[in-house]
């Protein structure tokens, strides 16, 4: 045991919690030992240069003891400010559980003699003068106290309105404990907020009566627990909590301008007089190329997931004339870039009786006039400008340049192809490379007449080069490409030797290749990719976000 006030150290021996500071249970450190045994001790270190066998112990140094004193002293003042903490949160809490036990007590009703309140949707627009009582439902959304009253924005779809609780309402027992995502239903007076204050649609709803309908967990499982914080870091966790994460106001906003913009297109293709028809997902033909391809067994049969409606529309344009869908397309890529995903929506397009010209022209009108249905909406104009402050409306016509004349601009501008090497006809331009000729054009390009050995089997040969197909892609700054078209091949003779050359079995086509012989004519179609399109609109960083549930290689929940 250690002599009364003498205490014994050895850094290199020591432990410090487990040890008593004997000789023979030393401590590590001077700071430590200090602080169990104050100034009044006599402190020992271990002479450095004693022998295993014979250890010496010396005098630890004034400076050593000074900077322990100084540790010792801060701890102190660390753990009584802890204590004075602790102490103020405890009756901070016995304050709060009291208030809250009194909140319990207090009672409101729905009165009687008030005139009957409407009930109405967030977002409708009503008259104020006089101020009408009117009865809302939501969830809450933001909420901030000031004072004895407590703010509410309540959000339910169709837009948002401030809430104002005051008196016995802010203090019961559920405005007190009132937590994000909770359902209520409030009635009250809706009046226009005073002048030099903001509210959604510039009104507030002076609440005379609530009533909580699900209340939603706060503490650990508040919802802003739950759904970490936006940023690059915390995508994939996000998107493991997408059904919660949907209720913020950037992806609620996307996803309505998304429902606004697929009416938009069923609306001009209605006034276009093209026909819907629904092709469908199940097929046992390839659009796009096998190694795309989600592969199962149908039956006892292989068949895909379909890559593209393209083949189903061509059937159905001798019945209907030009034809459209909106449907889901499959692509089987091993690709993790913002642009692709394994299931997405598929806008496309075929047209009866037309020139490669025709198309194009079909296509800006197609685009323009979706965006201005688009815009021509109040309330998804400004959901897009908040989206997108810089969005302005292309302008006719499209720029035009030919697969030869990319790869003339590209190599102008040291632009190099994937191998690092300048590019050369032939080359199917890399993704990277076209986005950033979009980029520094800045404008939307129709990019068209690839090489025929880079394109699909059924694309019609330029006439006047036959090493090229009349072929497009619509790129967008920002995106790149959101559309990719052609004219289709409509000769018998020409549709049997592509298959031939590309390796492909015609027996399957049968169906298709009859197109060429019962009555064929020149048409041509295209694929719109709605994510990308709204990528480009709303100007998002991935389409991942652009859709409900995203799907790409290594997610497929929730």
């Amino acid at each position: 045991m250690a002599s009364k006030g003498e205490v014994y150290v050895d850094e290199d021996t020591g432990k410090d919690e487990t040890s008593s500071g004997t000789q023979s249970q030393p401590y590590k450190t001077v700071q430590y030992a200090y602080l169990q045994h104050g100034a009044d001790t006599q402190y020992h270190v271990r002479d450095p240069e004693s022998q295993p066998d014979e250890v010496k112990w010396k005098p630890a140094a004034k400076a050593a003891i000074k900077k322990a004193a100084n540790y010792a002293d801060a701890q102190r003042k660390k753990a009584a400010k802890a204590d004075e903490l602790a102490i103020r949160e405890k009756q901070e809490q016995e304050s709060r559980e009291k208030s809250l036990e009194e909140a319990k007590k207090i009672v409101i009703k729905d009165d009687a003699s008030l005139p009957a309140a409407k009930k109405i949707p967030l977002g409708e627009k009503i008259d104020l003068e006089p101020a009408p009582r009117v009865q809302v439902v939501g969830r809450v959304t933001r909420q901030a106290k000031q004072s004895k009253l407590l703010f509410i924005t309540l959000r339910d779809g169709t837009g948002y309105m401030q809430c104002l609780l005051a008196g016995d309402l802010a203090n019961t027992y559920h405005a007190q404990t009132l937590t994000l995502e909770t359902s209520i239903m409030i009635k009250g007076q809706l009046r226009a907020v005073e002048k030099g204050k903001t509210a959604p649609m510039n009104r507030e709803l002076q609440a005379d009566y609530f009533e909580i309908i699900g209340k939603a967990p706060g503490g650990d499982d508040a919802i802003t627990n739950r759904v970490p914080p936006a940023g690059a870091e915390n995508a994939q966790a996000r998107l493991d909590m997408r059904h919660l994460a949907m209720r913020d106001e950037e992806i609620s906003n996307v996803l309505y301008v998304r429902q606004a913009v697929e009416h938009a297109f069923s609306t001009k293709y209605w006034d276009l007089d093209f026909v819907k028809v629904s092709p469908p997902a199940l097929v046992q033909t390839q659009v796009e190329g096998g190694s795309t391809l989600f592969e199962f067994d149908y039956y006892n049969e292989k068949a895909y997931l379909t890559q593209s409606s393209q083949l189903y529309l061509e059937t159905a344009i001798p019945s209907f004339g030009n034809v459209y869908c909106i449907e889901k397309s499959f692509r089987a890529e091993k690709s993790l870039t913002r642009r692709h995903l394994s299931e997405y929506t598929h806008i496309e397009g075929e047209l009866d009786f037309i020139t490669f010209d025709d198309l194009l022209t079909h296509l800006e009108d197609l685009m323009c006039g979706v965006l201005e249905i688009v815009l021509a909406h109040p309330r998804t104009a400004a959901m897009i400008k908040k989206l997108n402050p810089d969005f302005t409306m292309p302008v006719r016509p499209f720029k035009r340049m030919k697969y030869t004349d990319a790869i003339d601009w590209l190599n102008a501008h040291d632009i190099k192809n994937e191998n690092d090497q300048p590019h050369a006809f032939g080359d199917d331009i890399a993704e990277a490379a076209e986005r950033r000729m979009t980029d520094i054009l800045n404008v939307p390009i129709f990019l068209t007449h690839f090489p025929t050995e880079i394109k699909a089997f059924y694309m019609q040969k330029d006439p006047t080069d036959p090493r090229v197909t009349e072929s497009v892609d619509c790129l967008m700054p920002g995106v790149g490409e959101i559309i990719g078209g052609s004219m289709r091949m409509d000769d018998y003779a020409e549709l049997m030797e592509a298959y031939q050359k590309n390796g492909i079995p015609s027996e399957p086509y049968y169906w298709y290749t009859d197109l060429r012989r019962y009555g064929t004519s020149p048409h041509g179609g295209y694929g719109l990719g709605l994510e990308r399109f709204l990528a480009w609109l709303c100007k998002q960083h991935t389409v991942r976000d652009t859709c409900l549930f995203p799907r790409y290689m290594g997610r497929c929940k929730p």
